[in-house]
């Protein structure tokens, strides 16, 4: 068995203590501005790669990114990890029960919230790919995949933002919130398919068989499944050392979920988020529990995820105002009409169906994280990847605000 030697060691910890190091002072930073922690992360790898340390300091960041191709493997499976332990922690966020609670009009909103971004993000580089950074493939899933990309949100970022606006327990609130998981739950699940069907992942099943296997997996999870996990929980939390036994137990099923839609063919993620879906989901999954998973993962892997974001290419050279321009319009249009429209067939006014719509457009981690993946697929340039991270940060940054601005409306009106 291969290991990392002496030097490799000590590389690998210097580019993990200097990355946990930067980020949390440029979290702590936007925090203080009231901004999302992964801004202040993404900033940080900014700092750290090509765009920053790279051009003022070459030799600094060469030693510390560059010296060692072993030590730069066990980074990579360590950001894959992190990968899925974030999409995971989403996973606990969504409450089944709370999607079903709103009825017609959270449908309507979670409907009209992904069909109409979801055409506005296929229908522009369908017919302007190379505008987009479209060179070779199939002109097809890239339109489908950035489809995907303007029709999912984010939703550790939207429960945020209704806390800081005192409006997660409100009727809006619950909306928005229920809206958002069946969005996201379809999205990736879309984006997945979409990975298959580029043939990127490991897959000797065919398509077909793939895509039964995921939808399979996906009802078995939140059905079957979440009723065994309600039947094990309580013997776990009564046998074995709490927090210890259900946290590690909940995370080697996440690996183990995770690794099955890899092998049939599909995105670890995908596995990892409807696992976190079946769990979190349980009466017998805690607040108390969910809490400390979500500290161990956005404290310790998370902050390594964003700071690798910036590492991977150089955003001064790769940043194309007019495409940040046009992918963030074509991000807001889609969002916001969207979701809006599907307000006001829900019944609401028009400055709460504006709210609704900002609310929504918080796109945050979820995105980058699939944008990174599509990057290391081949299926987009850097420059759109720069694009779409940029739009991420400025969606977040831009729907607490807006929010407010509709709900002061609305109270005029």
């Amino acid at each position: 068995m291969e290991k990392l030697s002496h030097s490799e060691v000590v590389n690998l910890l210097l580019q993990l203590a200097s990355m946990l190091i930067l980020a949390r002072v440029f979290a702590e930073i936007a925090r203080k501005l009231k901004q999302p922690a992964v801004v202040g992360e993404i900033l940080a790898g900014i700092l750290l790669g090509p765009t920053i340390l790279g051009s003022l300091f070459p030799g600094m960041f060469e030693f510390l990114f560059n010296s060692n191709q072993m030590s730069n493997i066990a980074l990579d499976g360590y950001v894959q990890i992190a990968v899925v332990l974030l999409l995971f922690i989403a996973g606990l966020e969504v409450e089944l029960n709370i999607v079903l609670s709103q009825g017609k009009k959270a449908l309507s909103i979670s409907f009209f919230g992904l069909v109409i971004p979801f055409a506005f993000g296929f229908i522009a580089p369908f017919f302007f790919a190379e505008f987009f950074g479209f060179v070779e493939g199939n002109r097809l899933l890239f339109s489908l995949f950035m489809g995907t990309a303007m029709a999912i949100s984010a939703l550790p970022v939207i429960v945020r933002t209704l806390m800081d606006l005192d409006l997660f327990k409100s009727k809006m609130g619950m909306m928005i919130v229920s809206a958002a998981m069946v969005d996201d739950i379809i999205g990736w699940m879309i984006f997945s398919i979409i990975l298959s069907f580029m043939g990127k992942e490991a897959n000797t099943l065919g398509i077909g068989y793939t895509i039964l296997l995921t939808v399979g997996f996906a009802v078995f999870m939140i059905t079957i499944g979440k009723s065994l996990i309600n039947k094990v929980l309580p013997w776990i939390n009564k046998r074995l050392a709490w927090p210890g036994g259900l946290i590690s137990l909940s995370l080697a099923a996440c690996f183990l979920a995770a690794a099955f839609t890899e092998f049939i063919g599909i995105h670890a993620i995908f596995g990892a988020f409807i696992l976190g879906v079946a769990i979190g989901d349980s009466k017998h999954m805690t607040e108390r529990a969910k809490e400390i998973i979500h500290q161990f993962v956005n404290n310790i892997f998370a902050p390594v995820f964003f700071v690798s974001i910036g590492l991977k290419v150089n955003f001064f050279t790769n940043f194309d105002p007019l495409l940040v321009f046009v992918v963030i319009v074509v991000a807001y249009v889609g969002k916001v009409i969207g979701c809006g429209f599907g307000a006001l067939q829900g019944g609401m006014s028009k400055w709460e169906s504006f709210a609704i719509g900002f609310g929504m457009n918080a796109r945050g981690a979820m995105e980058i994280i699939l944008g990174l993946i599509a990057l290391e697929a081949g299926l987009i340039s850097e420059k759109l990847f720069v694009a779409l991270v940029v739009m991420a940060l400025v969606t977040s940054m831009t729907s607490g605000p807006l929010m407010k601005w509709a709900m002061n409306k609305n109270k005029l009106a």
